[in-house]
């Protein structure tokens, strides 16, 4: 569909973005050279908000509906260089693949995404019902969907593509996510008359083992509602001498549609209740993880971290226009279900607005040592964002 010099200009605009590294918070580089590409070239305005997401406009010249492709500017840090066989912000080229952090979650897709919209706004001159953005938002390793609330109070979209990693199938939903945080307070004294403090390490052995006895929900798509612990520290620490007067655990709770944040924390706010009842030392208490994190704008962004699953028929009407665009192109493309978060827990889960996912890559090159993307599907991608956009918004 696209001439070579469109095909090259997509793997360029990647190999910049990868070679520009954009921890969560430090954004700012890679934000300015996607408002480089955008300025002058198809696109009506750009704006970069307070928490420096940027969001790039194209404007039909028909009134119609608007759709919003999204995609996250941030990535997880490089951990261990060593282990990488390619420089992670190189963007070397071997074997058809790019190869970098961020590549596949998700440098690659934004590439596509702006350069696909970019070439339909000017094959059509604009003469398209509706209009077209795409948001670079921030933060989203962190905060799924945070950034995206201010991204949607601005654009209002009608439908919203995920740019994340499906191997350029449609993705019609996703599994939430919680952070569960489970405290129990005990009395500290020296550790050679225990029986004069209360050990709040025993204590949250008695709760865990009630709380694994939780029966989690199933769904027929989304799978298991997965409650885990991931994390526990006990406070003194180091301990020497010391019975514990505090122990805390996290849970990652992987969350299925309908699920409220009042119904995933009753469970184990009921087990704390019995077990009160029965043990009068036993004080402990359960509450979502707060997350606070400093854009690189210089604003705070903070949320709690509860982020709601959502999913669409196969029947649905959006996710059959997609895959009536697709499939008038030549493709075939699964319909599928992310098992990881996006920001669709906001757009769809909690603002309820139509979302799809439909992104070059595998998720197992997601966050990957020597990440990459395969230069074929990221122009495949193009391809196939350019066909929803002419489905969704053509006369």
């Amino acid at each position: 569909m696209f001439t070579k010099e469109r095909e090259n200009q997509i793997i360029e605009l990647c190999q910049d973005l990868v070679r520009l590294r954009s921890y969560s918070g430090e954004e700012r580089n890679v934000v300015g050279r996607v408002r480089n590409f955008c300025t002058g070239i198809n696109f009506d305005d750009i704006y970069i908000d307070d928490f420096g997401n940027i969001i790039a406009h194209i404007k039909g010249n028909m009134p119609g509906k608007t759709i919003l492709f999204d995609g996250h500017l941030d990535t997880i840090p490089v951990s261990n260089p060593s282990e990488w066989k390619f420089d992670p912000f190189g963007a070397e080229i071997s074997d058809g693949k790019i190869f970098g952090r961020g590549a596949s979650s998700m440098k690659g897709a934004m590439s596509a995404m702006l350069c696909a919209v970019s070439y339909f706004a000017e094959d059509t001159k604009k003469e398209f019902c509706g209009d077209i953005y795409i948001s670079g938002t921030v933060h989203e390793e962190c905060f799924e969907g945070v950034a995206a609330k201010k991204v949607c109070e601005r654009v209002r979209p009608d439908y919203v593509i995920l740019g994340e990693a499906s191997g350029c199938n449609i993705s019609r939903g996703q599994r939430g996510r919680a952070e569960i945080v489970v405290e129990t307070h005990g009395r500290q004294t020296h550790s050679a008359t225990p029986e004069k403090g209360v050990n709040a390490v025993y204590k949250m052995n008695k709760l865990i083992e009630r709380i694994n006895e939780i029966d989690i929900n199933k769904n027929e798509f989304l799978g298991e509602g997965i409650m885990v612990l991931t994390d526990i520290i006990s406070s003194p620490y180091p301990g020497a001498s010391v019975i514990p007067d505090f122990c805390k655990v996290t849970y990652d709770r992987r969350l299925l549609v309908g699920e409220t944040r009042e119904s995933v924390l009753k469970p184990v706010q009921d087990i704390i209740s019995e077990i009160k009842k029965e043990d009068p030392d036993f004080k402990a208490e359960a509450h979502y993880a707060e997350g606070k994190e400093k854009c690189y704008t210089g604003k705070m962004i903070k949320g709690q971290r509860f982020f709601p699953a959502w999913i669409y028929g196969e029947d649905d009407e959006f996710v059959q226009n997609v895959l009536k665009g697709l499939t008038e192109i030549g493709f075939k493309p699964e319909l599928l279900v992310y098992p990881f978060c996006t920001n669709g827990s906001y757009y769809a889960g909690e603002a309820g607005i139509k979302t799809i996912g439909f992104g070059p890559s595998m998720e197992t090159q997601v966050h990957a040592v020597d990440e990459y993307i395969e230069i074929a599907q990221m122009l495949k991608a193009a391809e196939g964002y350019y066909a929803i956009a002419k489905t969704m918004l053509s006369k």
